[in-house]
């Protein structure tokens, strides 16, 4: 049965007002908690998640995924340990997924080959639940020293042996006996805590950035306003919206021996934060809090505590208040498929900017049945496309840069792709022009420079590219319409510098019309450009 700690820190009137909060213990008796301000919306609820995940054993560092539903954790000194006869504390990761009415299953132990060494520990699980980030640099799934390591989903269901990321000199900032990480759901930010030599025996939080050659830039410090100067910063974690920063500390201000404390990032120098705040009582106690994390939707934290727990410890979901929160997300979920035989494939996933073409982060397909998820920050516009040798990806496009930020929000939508063959037809869905007019607008150039990298790297590849109106308007207008949006495209593809024999312009008008020109998303669908392969 779960336990159900539920902490009431609610005040009936309108106004804020100075009491003595109350919450309940797991028996129902009421305690008093030290003195706080609180206001009428603050109702918050700490919910011990129940005895399939918790035992009498410490349980620590839950990684939650973006949509809620898998959770690993480090249990400590339990007897199916790898090396439990071997080692003193010995942490291994386990596993609980939860089942479609919101319980957590019977955890399990997950053995190799994401349990080799005695401190073993899942730092991260991408948004997408095909890859995991753990602890410890290993080779060719063998135990090589400090760092962290990727695992990834195979087709069978089960983790590829990991694999060291490359860290440009990790060594010279890792020397003391605590290290983490955690990774941004964009897969391309890498967050530790770590000991330098000159931080004698506290950790400070550093940075690293993902390259194109696929290495990870020198770790750098967040900063003196993050890291000060003879005290324990760790287990940092970046919120969805790649801009909330949680992290445990026993800097000044704290409750206890280890408090979790919320900034935010305020441009992309990642040295410049607002102060960091306290969580406050009750997610902080007098013990040591550590290990916040979250799921895409935000409204919900987990982390480890000593308060009220089984054991030594035990994982905890926390029902934050609106100060509390990150800025809301998308969570995008969907499945690849293959255009010519609607068969699901395994691809990498793209999502830039638009119109900078910026790459905003990265993802994989599962390799079963090519679903994904990823996590989008409002405020921009995205292209989203699948990546996978010898096809050509039908990109789609997510305009959060037009929306009132109205909450966590989850959508569903597939991506496509279309092998580079004869008779191909792709349709280009992030070509744009201004009404009623043929010139480009630059949110296409990253659109149509895939086009020219396509054709580069399939010199025998040629094309026809064509432009399709709806049927409002005369023929005649419809057909000069869309040849010379044709013309348009085919121009500045020859600009980028191939030979003019590989691609010809065709302005179609009304005459192709993929369904019928009956409503508005109907007639939008027909407004397009596309390109169909002629020779290979």
């Amino acid at each position: 049965m779960k336990n159900v700690f539920v902490y009431i820190l609610a005040a009936i009137c309108i106004q804020s007002v100075q009491a003595q909060p109350l919450y309940s213990d797991s028996l129902g008796n009421l305690l008093v908690q030290k003195s706080n301000i609180i206001t009428a919306e603050t109702i918050l609820k700490i919910e011990n998640l129940g005895t399939n995940i918790n035992t009498i054993l410490p349980e620590l560092r839950p990684t939650i995924s973006a949509d809620g539903d898998q959770l690993f954790f480090i249990c400590q000194n339990h007897p199916e340990n790898t090396k439990f006869n071997e080692i003193p504390n010995s942490q291994d990761i386990w596993f609980s997924e939860k089942d479609s009415a919101g319980k957590w299953g019977p955890a399990i132990h997950l053995g190799y080959p994401l349990n080799t060494y005695y401190y073993n520990a899942v730092f991260w699980i991408s948004p997408d639940n095909n890859r995991i980030l753990i602890r410890n640099a290993f080779v060719n799934g063998y135990y090589a020293g400090n760092g962290v390591s990727m695992c990834y989903l195979k087709k069978d269901g089960l983790w590829s042996k990991p694999e060291r990321l490359k860290i440009k000199n990790y060594e010279r900032y890792d020397k003391g006996r605590q290290n983490g990480a955690s990774m941004a759901n964009n897969g391309q930010v890498l967050l530790f805590y770590m000991c330098p030599e000159e931080s004698g025996k506290n950790n400070s939080l550093f940075v690293s950035f993902l390259k194109d050659d696929t290495t990870w830039t020198e770790p750098r410090s967040l900063g003196k306003k993050i890291n000060l100067k003879n005290f324990n910063h760790t287990t940092p974690y970046l919120a969805p919206d790649g801009v909330t920063l949680y992290f445990s500390s026993n800097r000044p201000g704290g409750l206890g021996s280890m408090d979790i404390w919320m900034t935010r990032r305020l441009d992309d120098t990642w040295q410049n934060w607002s102060d960091p705040v306290n969580l406050g009582s009750p997610i902080n106690t007098e013990d040591m809090d550590t290990f916040f994390t979250m799921d895409a939707g935000g409204e919900y934290a987990y982390m480890s505590t000593e308060r009220k727990s089984f054991g030594e410890s035990d994982i905890v979901r926390i029902k934050l208040l609106e100060r509390e929160k990150p800025d809301p997300v998308i969570l995008v979920s969907g499945n690849v498929y293959n255009k010519k035989t609607n068969e699901p494939i395994f691809s990498t996933l793209i999502y830039e900017t638009l119109p900078d073409g910026t790459v905003a982060g990265n993802g994989l397909s599962n390799p079963s049945d090519g679903s994904f998820k990823m996590v989008l920050p409002y405020n921009k516009n995205y292209l989203i496309r699948a990546q996978a040798d010898h096809f050509f990806a039908i990109s789609e496009n997510l305009n959060l840069d037009s929306l009132v930020k109205a909450g966590y929000k989850e959508i569903h939508k597939d991506l496509y792709l279309v092998p580079i063959e004869i008779g191909s037809v792709v349709r280009l869905n992030n070509v744009y022009f201004d009404f009623d007019k043929w010139d480009l607008r630059s949110e296409s150039f990253v659109e149509l420079d895939r086009v020219v990298k396509m054709l580069n790297e399939n010199p025998a590849v040629e094309i026809e590219m064509s432009a399709h109106t709806d049927s409002r308007g005369s023929d005649e207008y419809n057909f000069k319409l869309s040849d010379n949006r044709a013309r348009s495209v085919v121009n500045y593809i020859l600009a980028a510098g191939i030979p003019s024999y590989r691609i010809i312009s065709h302005g179609y008008g009304e005459t192709k019309p993929v369904v019928d020109n009956d409503t508005d998303d109907n007639r939008q669908l027909n407004r397009r450009v596309e390109f169909t392969i002629l020779k290979n």
